[in-house]
This record gives structure tokens, sequence and C-alpha cells, in this order.
């Protein structure tokens, strides 16, 4: 089974605030190979900008809780629009993904510290859905059925540098473009399996594409 390829993502201080309480961040990561756990160069984007990473080049423009997005042949890359700290919130969401070859994936996607831990809400994708690690059964909200997956990274870049931790996956078994992700019922899920969260870093509704596939996405958080 295949894991959602791992990208570093260290932490940095600034980050641009739009709204109170809600934070922008972009993410963008592209390699020649797209292995899980790999290390990759890492970018943090908090403006209009283009330019080049790895050898690939890329374009943002930034507007509030919403991006769109295209790539070709792409390694590896994250963007998304979010909060930081991440919470238990309700998000509601919009958006479309176009893609071939490759994963992609549309998911609210986030980090916790003590345990450190790497998170993904599943929502979209393109293809069968990336799995790893554990089956730990399933659970049901905001009208999708989601497959829970424990999985661990051992020594991969993270938030913290180098480490070993765990990721938390649920997969919408039937992906949805657009709705509301109930956040506390999958922490809470988790939860029940023994998957704890700690204290919340960044959490983003995320669009992810690597092994090389071409594709466009726009997302709207509501």
């Amino acid at each position: 089974m295949n894991a959602p390829t791992h990208i570093p993502r260290p932490r940095r201080g600034g980050r641009v605030r739009l709204l109170p309480g809600v934070v922008f961040a972009v993410i963008l990561a592209a390699a020649t190979a797209a292995l899980p756990g790999t290390a990759k160069a890492a970018t943090t984007i908090c403006s209009n900008q283009t330019g080049t990473n790895s050898g690939y080049y890329y374009q943002f423009r930034i507007p509030i809780r919403e991006y769109e997005r295209t790539w070709s042949n792409i390694g590896d890359f994250v963007a998304g629009v979010g909060w930081n700290p991440g919470s238990k919130q309700t998000v509601s969401f919009s958006s479309s993904l176009s893609a071939s070859g490759g994963t992609s994936l549309v998911s609210l996607y986030g980090w916790s510290t003590n345990p450190l831990v790497e998170y993904y809400v599943m929502e979209n994708y393109n293809g069968s859905p990336p799995t790893a690690g554990t089956y730990m059964g399933q659970v049901t909200s905001d009208g999708g059925t989601y497959n829970i997956y424990e999985h661990q990274q051992v020594n991969q870049p993270s938030i913290q540098g180098t480490a070993t931790f765990e990721q938390y996956l649920a997969i919408r078994t039937s992906p949805v473009s657009s709705g509301t992700i109930t956040t506390s019922n999958f922490f809470n899920a988790w939860a029940s399996h023994g998957m704890n969260l700690g204290t919340l870093n960044y959490q983003i509704l995320a669009t992810e594409a690597y092994s090389n596939g071409s594709g466009s996405s726009s997302v709207t958080v509501n």
C-alpha cells in the first residue's frame, strides 16, 4: 500500500495573518522522485510570486481563503489555505480537482506536537486513494464513511526536523468536491483507537500532487 508522499514542512515564523484566527500558508515541494519518506526541498510562500523550485516552475496568486493551482509533471507539491494553530473547528469547503497520472489529493492536512503527528482527512483524490500502515476501522461523518489508517514514518523530515512520527489518515470512501469537515469527529475517532494528537500546529485545506502527474485544482474555504 502507498503512503501519502511525505514532504518536509519546516516550522516557520512570521506567517501572514489575513483575518482574526486565520493564517494563509502555501508550501511547495518538488523533486525528481516521489518516494514515500524521501526528503525534498521545501519553500513556504506568503505572497504573489513566480519562480522555480528543484527545476520546476511555479506561479502563485494568493487571495484570501481560496487558491488555484496548475501543475505538470511535478515531483511533489502541497498548497493550502488555513490556520496556525489548527483546531477542532468545522470547515466548509468547495473545490475542483482534475488530474492525470501520479496521485493528487484534496485534504484537511495538519500537524501536532507532543506527540509529533502528521494527519490527513482526505475528501477528494484522483485515482485509487493512497493508503498506508495499519487499518484501524471506519468513522462516519458529514454524510460520508472514512477508512482510518495509522502509519509510522521513521527518521523522516518533519516540522521538528528529522524524526520518527505517526501519520493519521481518514480517507473518504466516496470522494466529494465540496462539503463540511467536522474536524472534532476525526480527532475523536482517531483517539478512540489510541491515535492521540498533541498540541496543534498549522492546519490547511490542501492540494497535494506527486509522482509526476499533471492537473489543476481550485479550492475555497468558506
